[in-house]
């Protein structure tokens, strides 16, 4: 065991961060609204989707995949094939809706469907979910890069504001342009982190490529499936939950479409689409066989997880801990250039997350909320001025939502958030599916009050079930919201509207 030394932790985040403001200076030269919007539509495709890995992985996910492991084996997958599924509706239907309408901002749609009110309230649900969720995600990282530094030695709140002063800088000019060509570089560091801890391991364990196949596939941490129905690990859920997850984390987001928005043309972006959900499959699957791959070096190499402070003596392991697992080998037990490149891959599945959340949230305020596609009074040069005032009241409002997540820091907190997270996003599913399935125009002014009761009714609805049932909806409880907004929305049909 070793301590990580700080000296190395200021120098690789000072280079990496560096290379990143090259990258964003290059490619934010000229730059103008279309180039933050939407990079000018001329985004090479397979530069997008091997970029967007990066964004899919999120730091949470960079540290959780693989610690999940210890209590749920590889039952996340299941979840990973629902999304090809997920992909393949978005390329087939959502993409060309969006290019056939010329949309910067993809909830406009709404506006163009059903009225200003629908339109309002689905753009002001992405930015509820986008801000909840991407300030968690920051600050479990800014969490694990503090606890990598002396105690006490610096306060976390300059961590925090250092994090996000550099996102905000790096893509202050360059939008989506600079963010498609930094996702690259961030997605090939954050893959050579988890190949180097997999050849560390194995180098370790002193096995062959056939002995780390062989070791960790005939190991029990390798099942898929779990068939149990009452478990939130259910395949069959897992399954149906990421056709849905991936419509609506991708297909009705903006910061995902905005991307996918600037590629050339219809057929590029379905490449593009295309691409990505294959390599997110493969990419998850490489987190789970390294989680599993870490579980067996402890238990062989180091005596336990409960040796180590991952586990009780009775072997059970809480949420907080497993996510400690991949942190605590990778900087204490596997040598300093694993270490390196673990603070580097994490930081490498963080910028595109929080960077792609800035610039998405600019984007539908200023498109959405401000009207920089309809108004003619507003100059390029005011325009300019509302964009970047945007971007920093965003930055500093993730800034303050870290500071109250870690003043509370309570686990419980952070999944509540995550809950909220995941519950906006189903009145957005029950709007866009309801436009592209039905005819009807609705009672718009209604409509904010079905994004509201959605929610709550899902919520009573999952609280009742596990109490009475010993029934938990897990992650298809997004399904029941679209659900029940689809089903609002047409109880509030217009027949004399119907287009």
């Amino acid at each position: 065991m070793h301590q990580f030394p700080v000296s190395w932790l200021l120098t690789a985040f000072t280079i990496y961060t560096i290379l990143l403001f090259l990258v964003s200076w290059l490619t934010s030269r000229k730059a103008d609204a279309g180039s933050f919007f939407i990079g000018n539509k001329k985004s090479p495709w397979f530069i997008v989707a091997y970029g967007m890995v990066g964004t899919s992985i999120s730091g949470v996910t960079f540290i959780s995949v693989p610690g999940n492991v210890l209590n749920q084996n590889f039952f996340y997958m299941p979840l990973v094939l629902g999304f090809v599924v997920g992909y393949a509706v978005i390329a087939n239907i959502l993409i060309p809706l969006y290019y056939k309408m010329n949309l910067t901002s993809i909830y406009t749609y709404l506006e163009k469907r059903f009225g200003f009110f629908t339109y309002k309230t689905g753009a002001s649900v992405f930015m509820v979910s986008r801000v909840l969720g991407a300030a968690v995600r920051i600050f479990v990282v800014v969490l694990v890069l503090h606890t990598f530094l002396p105690q006490d030695s610096v306060p976390f709140w300059v961590v925090a504001f250092i994090f996000m002063l550099l996102i905000f800088l790096y893509t202050f000019r360059g939008g989506v342009k600079t963010i498609i060509w930094t996702d690259v570089l961030q997605t090939t560091f954050m893959l050579l982190a988890v190949f180097l801890t997999i050849y560390s391991v194995a180098k370790e364990m002193d096995w062959s490529l056939g002995e780390l196949i062989s070791g960790v596939t005939s190991s029990d941490y390798s099942n898929w499936f779990d068939w149990e129905w009452s478990h939130g690990t259910n395949a069959i859920k897992q399954f149906i939950s990421g056709i849905f997850i991936t419509i609506v984390m991708t297909g009705l987001d903006q910061e995902m479409m905005q991307k996918n928005l600037s590629c050339k043309n219809i057929k590029e972006a379905k490449k593009n689409v295309y691409t990505t959900s294959l390599t997110i499959v493969l990419v998850n699957y490489f987190f789970l066989f390294m989680g599993a791959l870490l579980a067996i070096y402890v238990s062989s190499k180091l005596g336990g997880m409960h040796q180590i402070g991952l586990a009780d003596a009775a072997g059970i392991f809480t949420k907080a801990q497993t996510d400690k697992l991949f942190p605590v080998i990778a900087s204490q037990y596997l040598g300093l250039g694993v270490g390196l490149f673990f603070i580097i891959g994490l930081i490498s599945a963080s910028y595109p997350s929080a960077g792609g959340a800035l610039t998405s949230l600019t984007t539908s305020f200023c498109i959405d909320f401000v009207g920089f596609n309809k108004r003619t009074d507003l100059s390029e040069r005011k325009k300019r001025g509302i964009r970047q005032t945007a971007h920093a009241s965003f930055a500093l409002i993730f800034f303050f939502i870290i500071l109250i997540l870690h003043a509370i820091n309570k686990q419980t907190v952070i999944d509540l958030v995550y809950l909220l997270a995941a519950y906006t996003y189903g009145p957005l599913l029950g709007f866009f599916f309801f436009g592209l399935l039905t005819k009807y125009q609705v009672k718009d002014r209604f409509i904010p009050w079905v994004a509201i009761g959605s929610p709550l009714l899902c919520y009573l609805l999952d609280t009742s079930s596990k109490e009475l049932l010993g029934f938990g909806f897990g992650f298809t409880i997004l399904i029941v919201n679209g659900l029940f907004t689809f089903f609002g929305m047409y109880l509030l049909r217009d027949k004399k509207g119907a287009r």
